[in-house]
């Protein structure tokens, strides 16, 4: 009989892979879901593709040529952190096999705006002074896991052992979009609160002025990591 459950399709944010996601996805699969977990270009294990040719166009490449060539539809799309640029990307121009977005404490760019754009302009000066210093000044090195909430100890280690730097020209450019952000498609937020993640409060003002749906978690900004089932549990609410 055919499963009519949607396809989780979980992205990950800067500095990440597909990894992060791995305790989520187990669950949603015991709960009767299908579930992938991308790694975008030059990140996690496919940092050896790390090159300045990296865009915010390749990184939607990546997940539109994964839903195309895995058939996959009906697809709720999940982005945390950097990945709201990316989900964006995708809703333009896939916007048929998308059941939903899910905005997981994500980056929220509007057209010909890059994500150095919207950040605080002392954290933009920090990340190109550390890629200025950086193996061919190509990547953003990660900060350290407390940066992403991360503070249990055992977690934090593994956690700093798959962090791969980030490739700054991502961070330079620009989201094109030809439509509305989602596309007219279903749109949430997840807002992780404790602690907040200062850096993207304005991508948080655009959500409550667009008066999308807002969801708190009260966890750190990599909760799909730290809090795992309250993760779960919130994704099953927001979908169902």
């Amino acid at each position: 009989m055919k499963n009519n459950k949607p396809h989780f399709v979980l992205i990950h944010g800067a500095w990440h892979g597909g990894w992060v996601w791995t305790e989520v996805a187990q669950s949603l699969i015991y709960q009767g879901y299908s579930v992938t977990c991308p790694t975008q270009t030059g990140l996690g294990e496919r940092k050896h593709l790390l090159s300045s040719n990296i865009t915010l166009d390749t990184f939607i490449e990546d997940i539109v040529n994964h839903i195309i060539f895995n058939n996959l539809d009906n697809v709720i799309l999940v982005g945390h952190s950097f990945a709201g640029s990316t989900i964006s990307g995708v809703a333009d121009i896939l916007k048929d096999r998308i059941n939903r977005l899910i905005y997981f404490d994500a980056v929220i760019l509007s057209d010909g705006q890059s994500p150095f754009d919207i950040a605080p302009p002392e954290v933009v000066k920090e990340r190109i002074a550390l890629a200025e210093k950086s193996e061919g000044k190509l990547s953003v090195p990660a900060p350290n896991p407390e940066a992403f909430g991360v503070f249990d100890i055992r977690k934090s280690i593994m956690l700093n052992k798959q962090l791969t730097p980030h490739p700054i020209s991502t961070f330079q450019s620009k989201l094109k979009l030809k439509n509305e952000i989602g596309n007219g498609l279903p749109l949430s937020y997840i807002f992780c609160t404790n602690p907040v993640y200062e850096s993207l409060e304005s991508s948080r003002e655009v959500v409550r002025k667009s008066k999308w749906p807002i969801f708190e978690l009260h966890a750190g900004h990599n909760a799909m990591y730290t809090h795992a089932k309250e993760t779960l549990n919130l994704l099953m609410k927001i979908c169902n």
